[in-house]
């Protein structure tokens, strides 16, 4: 019996009946896996470690213990969130980690989109050994691991999750939702009881900021990156469309091109702005945002951001296109 393999049995999480259920054997064979040792956590705030917390918090309770790592390829004002939300506000057993230049060190110069995921991948988890061994009684590394992370890594594109980690790695793995889609952890999310606007939030690749700035990473244009998508955030909530494009988000891409700015030349790169709907992340469709809003959007970002001259809209579906760039 393949493990990593969903039944073709097992029946779509669409109610708090079905979330409860799951729930329910999630914390029992969480129990009898962990025993009484301790579980350290891959915290990013996002969806799926949010409610893989949230699970293992109910299963386990202080047994648990959250790692935030700032990689430094975070959106703008997140790891403040993260600490905010779950050091204050749920009161969870957190660690936080900047390894900014740690990580950048390690990416200067990669290209190979494959490669900055391996690289960040492998790094999480040298950073989670480390913690552990400051810690006691630590066996286990939790991860927010859903299904289509495991379908898009026999084929598609290496993840964090799945395709990065170490072969001399001393933690087993503990993964609830990996036989979960999209749509179904949010369920899930919904039923132990996680704010809305957390579980609802849309989703962001573990590797962060790292497979948005495309080809090699470098700071100035990450600043850029994390600058124009804090922008792109604003306008989408502003309109309304916060709750509604299930995700968008900017990509820059290490490429310049020139322009114009206050009557002399100006070399850039592009924002390219990305937004699309789905219920699975298998399959995308790419959302009608009204012109009114794109120039805006346009307008502030060239005005605003330093090393930005255009703006783009990728207008193409998943597929051919996968969501992320890279």
């Amino acid at each position: 019996m393949d493990l990593n393999k969903r039944p073709e049995e097992m029946i779509r999480i669409t109610t708090r009946e079905q979330a409860d259920e799951f729930i329910a054997y999630q914390i029992e064979t969480v129990r009898n896996q962990v025993g009484d040792k301790n579980v350290l956590l891959a915290l990013s705030g996002g969806v799926d470690s949010s409610v893989v917390a949230a699970l293992l918090i109910k299963a386990i309770g202080k047994q648990l213990i959250c790692v935030h790592v700032n990689h430094g390829l975070m959106r703008k004002g997140e790891s403040e969130q993260v600490i905010n939300v779950f050091g204050r506000q749920l009161d969870a057993n957190l660690i936080y980690v900047d390894a900014e230049e740690r990580f950048l060190s390690l990416l200067e110069g990669v290209f190979d989109p494959e490669q900055k995921r391996k690289i960040i991948g492998a790094e999480f988890i040298r950073v989670f050994d480390e913690e552990a061994a400051k810690l006691s009684n630590v066996s286990f590394l939790a991860q927010g691991t859903i299904y289509p992370d495991i379908i898009e890594s026999k084929g598609v594109k290496a993840h964090h999750n799945v395709g990065g980690l170490p072969e001399d790695m001393q933690m087993e793995l503990v993964e609830p939702l990996k036989l979960l889609y999209k749509d179904e952890v949010r369920v899930v999310g919904d039923a132990l009881g996680l704010p809305r606007e957390m579980v609802y939030r849309q989703p962001f690749p573990g590797p962060g900021l790292g497979v948005r700035c495309l080809g090699a990473i470098t700071k100035d244009r990450l600043y850029a990156l994390r600058e124009a998508d804090a922008i792109l955030r604003e306008e989408f909530d502003n309109a309304g469309l916060g709750g509604k494009v299930w995700q968008y988000f900017i990509a820059v891409p290490d490429i310049k091109s020139v322009g114009v700015r206050e009557g002399k030349r100006y070399d850039g790169w592009a924002a390219i702005i990305r937004a699309v709907n789905t219920t699975d992340a298998m399959t995308a469709t790419v959302e009608e945002i009204p012109y009114s809003l794109l120039h805006k959007i346009t307008a502030r970002i060239t005005a605003e951001v330093e090393g930005i001259n255009r703006v783009l809209y990728d207008l193409t579906p998943k597929p051919v296109g996968t969501i992320e760039w890279e």
